[in-house]
């Protein structure tokens, strides 16, 4: 399977565009079993298992999530994303930052997903500590 830029936009937006509807399935589903996931600066979640897990996590603490694509660039298999993210917590506390997101894609599947945000910032607005 070729990954073409067009491909590798489209499992991004896709992916981003799913928090909305919070199906784990749907949001794991464009994911390699082998991916890495990374919340620059904590410490690295390798496997679909344990992305499975920390999404779930998300879910289970968020009660709507709108990820707001602001930006845009897409290569073959590569993929950087500048958005806000929108969350409700469960609490109902509003969290909204702005993060960027870089995907590498390899057959059709993300292979790795670094988000670079201001932590500080999420946990006080969240109340979670990543």
């Amino acid at each position: 399977m070729t990954d073409t830029k067009e491909a590798s936009e489209k499992l991004v937006r896709d992916f981003l565009g799913s928090w909305q509807g919070r199906s784990l399935e749907t949001i794991c589903s464009g994911f390699a079993d082998n991916a890495v996931y990374r919340n620059v600066p904590v410490k690295p979640i390798e496997g679909i298992a344990a992305i499975r897990a920390i999404f779930q996590a998300f879910l289970d603490a968020f009660s709507d999530a709108k990820l707001d694509i602001l930006a845009l660039a897409a290569e073959p298999g590569l993929v950087l994303v500048e958005r806000i993210d929108y969350f409700t917590m469960t609490d109902g506390r509003k969290v909204v930052l702005p993060v960027t997101g870089v995907f590498e894609v390899n057959n059709g599947k993300i292979t790795r997903f670094s988000d670079y945000f201001d932590l500080a910032d999420f946990e006080r607005q969240s109340g979670i500590k990543l």
